[in-house]
């Protein structure tokens, strides 16, 4: 029983460390897109999304990044649910 508990601590340390990377990158590629939209918006001298003229790749970044944010906030839930789930494992092994 140890062993098996043994190897879903050390798969749920190398799942939670590969979603720690995820969201390092998608946190990365988050703060480009808001430069991106902010640098798009100027370009076009328009901030309001809801104006007919507002730029279709300032939209197009928009939708992404809002995408990415929800993404990132799941991940942290589920790296939440992770590190739960390793204390508990090793209250009940101790």
């Amino acid at each position: 029983m140890k062993i098996q508990r043994h190897f879903e601590t050390e798969t749920a340390q190398r799942e939670a460390a590969q979603i720690r990377r995820m969201i390092v990158d998608l946190d990365r590629t988050l703060r480009i897109l808001v430069c991106d939209v902010a640098t798009e918006e100027e370009r076009a001298q328009l901030s309001d999304p809801s104006d007919i003229c507002y730029p279709v790749l300032a939209r197009v970044m928009a939708a992404r990044r809002d995408n990415l944010k929800i993404t990132i906030a799941a991940l942290q839930e589920r790296l939440l649910l992770i590190g739960a789930r390793a204390s508990e494992a090793i209250t009940i092994a101790a």
